[in-house]
């Protein structure tokens, strides 16, 4: 426990700037000699300690010391900060304690630099509820259960042992093993509701082929080549890869992307109305273009 007292003087030092060895040998329930010997051992170190005698004496540290002069490189101290600030915006527990200090030993201000919210727009509190839920769970290895919904509308109910938040082609999903089917899935989060998380506990190893999850959407890739009117250009550049997107004289853009094809291709393709036309393949040409005479005609004789 000994390196833990050090680095925790060390703290208070930066911040008291000056603490007498009674009120530190309280602190830590521990002798005057214990903590004298801990100052050797701080300046054995190359902490610039030092003792002084008298009214509002004690032990300081010197003026302007900073962690990183003896320790670790602007660069590294930079890294380390902007990683725990990754972690407290995903809400990890107990990052913001340490974020705190290390920003003092550091002598480090404005690291506030990331804020995440995982809930989609238009979503309610209980939305981001979700996302902390199965965050803690996979922290604390509890099983899940929850009631999920297919792309075909079929609700299952399923107890899942929750191993990895992950975020893929716009989408978030959770990846774990389900009870039911006894193997891994991927549940995309948008399609699970009535979250619980059980005090059951689980152990299993992550398989090093996480990624391979998505590999029965990636068989079933199309191609598409779309027209899009030039009024949707905040959408083009905000969802294609700009390096496949081409302007037209006409004002017009040419935009090439790849999707797994499935009911949520052809909804993304309609959700531009008629601002947007398939010119490649044709195949999925014609399914766009028949439902949406399928549509049109659902309103035919309504006045």
């Amino acid at each position: 426990m000994q390196i833990n007292r050090l680095f925790e003087i060390v703290y208070i030092l930066l911040n008291k700037k000056t603490i007498t060895a009674k009120e530190l040998a309280e602190r830590f329930e521990v002798s005057m000699r214990t903590i004298y010997r801990d100052i050797d051992t701080l300046s054995a170190a190359g902490i610039p300690i030092y003792t002084s005698k008298g009214k509002g004496g004690g032990i300081s540290l010197l003026e302007n010391f900073v962690l990183n002069k003896s320790m670790l490189t602007d660069m590294e101290q930079n890294e380390i900060l902007t990683s725990l600030q990754g972690l407290s915006a995903v809400k990890l527990p107990d990052i913001e304690p340490v974020l705190n200090k290390l920003s003092v030993l550091f002598n480090k201000k404005g690291v506030n630099w990331i804020d995440i919210d995982f809930s989609h727009w238009g979503s309610d509190a209980s939305e981001k509820e979700k996302f902390n839920d199965i965050k803690s769970s996979i922290l604390n290895c509890n099983l899940v259960t929850f009631d999920y919904y297919s792309s075909y509308g079929e609700k299952t109910e399923r107890t899942v042992e929750p191993i990895k938040l992950l975020f893929k082609g716009q989408s978030w999903y959770l990846y774990g093993f389900c009870k039911a089917k006894s193997d891994f899935r991927i549940f995309k989060i948008t399609r699970i509701s009535n979250l619980h998380c059980e005090n059951e506990n689980f152990s299993r190893d992550i398989p090093d082929d996480i990624w391979e999850a998505f590999e029965p959407f990636s068989n079933n890739m199309v191609t598409l080549v779309l027209r899009i009117d030039g009024k949707m250009a905040y959408r083009i550049f905000d969802e294609f890869n700009k390096e496949h997107i081409k302007r037209n004289e006409d004002g017009t853009f040419n935009v090439v992307a790849t999707y797994p094809e499935d009911e949520w291709v052809y909804g993304f393709i309609m959700s531009f109305g008629s601002y947007a036309e398939v010119v490649e393949p044709e195949y999925i040409r014609n399914i766009i273009r028949k439902r949406f005479e399928d549509g049109l005609n659902k309103y035919s004789g309504i006045i």
